[in-house]
């Protein structure tokens, strides 16, 4: 499987307050990190275990004299999903890969040896802000980002500025995938399998999907324009359908 990994999910949301009583109280997750950025601040959750489940990161405006790229997203297009991050082992190499194919990223960043990231666009990225990055893993993994957050209630993050979460939902959702609309599912599924390495799973008349190493899968399916439907997950107990701030959360039961 590609070195490659799906990170995580961004949702911009305008009540941080609301977004985790939904992402912990009604979704179970367990909040793993967060901390401020440029222009925003940020939590993140997981939905699921170590190897199953996907990453949840909610935005927020935060400072936009900084940087109001996501003061301008919200205004335009309000809250929802906002990008899909993909870690990458060599990130010099991705663009060089991304430039053969004709693409062109934008707000490359190489000068921090912590945290070098790029972005492809929506009119290049399927519809959707592609966010690629290069960090050092942390040590142990998700697993042990997960253990931590859960014996200790406290994630990762300076500074930790967002309300304690509500108690997580006994039956926990494992968020299984993001499922995304193209009008061109082969160029769709060339992008998502070829730049960014995920595995196909399934390639039918009805959907193509495809999974990475940490648990992360993407559905893509027909549609008349590009970008991200929903995300679906599983649980145990009556299937549920949550918006979290403007983004649709289906779960069927296990």
């Amino acid at each position: 499987m590609s070195d490659i990994d799906l990170d995580h999910v961004a949702i911009a949301t305008l009540d941080i307050t609301d977004a985790l009583a939904v992402t912990v109280g009604r979704l179970g997750g367990i909040v793993i990190h967060g901390g401020d950025g440029y222009g925003f601040r940020w939590v993140q959750a997981r939905l699921g275990t170590a190897t199953t489940g996907m990453t949840i990161e909610l935005l927020v405006v935060w400072e936009p004299e900084v940087n109001d790229f996501l003061a301008r997203f919200v205004d335009r297009h309000g809250t929802g999903v906002h990008h899909l991050t993909f870690k990458v082992p060599d990130l010099r190499a991705t663009l060089a890969r991304a430039d053969e194919l004709g693409l062109h990223p934008v707000g490359v960043n190489l000068d921090n040896p912590e945290w070098r990231e790029a972005f492809l666009q929506p009119c290049e990225a399927h519809g959707t802000v592609v966010q690629l990055a290069q960090t050092e893993h942390e040590p142990g993994g998700m697993a042990t980002v997960i253990e931590r957050a859960t014996s200790t209630g406290v994630a990762e993050g300076t500074p930790l500025w967002w309300p304690a979460p509500p108690a997580r939902a006994e039956e926990a959702v494992t968020l299984t995938r993001i499922v995304v609309g193209s009008p061109d599912r082969g160029a769709a599924t060339q992008f998502f399998a070829g730049l960014l390495g995920g595995a196909i799973d399934r390639d039918d008349t009805t959907a193509t999907d495809l999974r990475w190493p940490g648990g992360g899968q993407i559905r893509i399916v027909d549609a008349p324009a590009a970008g991200v439907l929903h995300l679906e997950g599983e649980a145990a107990g009556d299937p549920r359908t949550v918006d979290l701030s403007g983004t649709t959360v289906t779960t069927d039961a296990l």
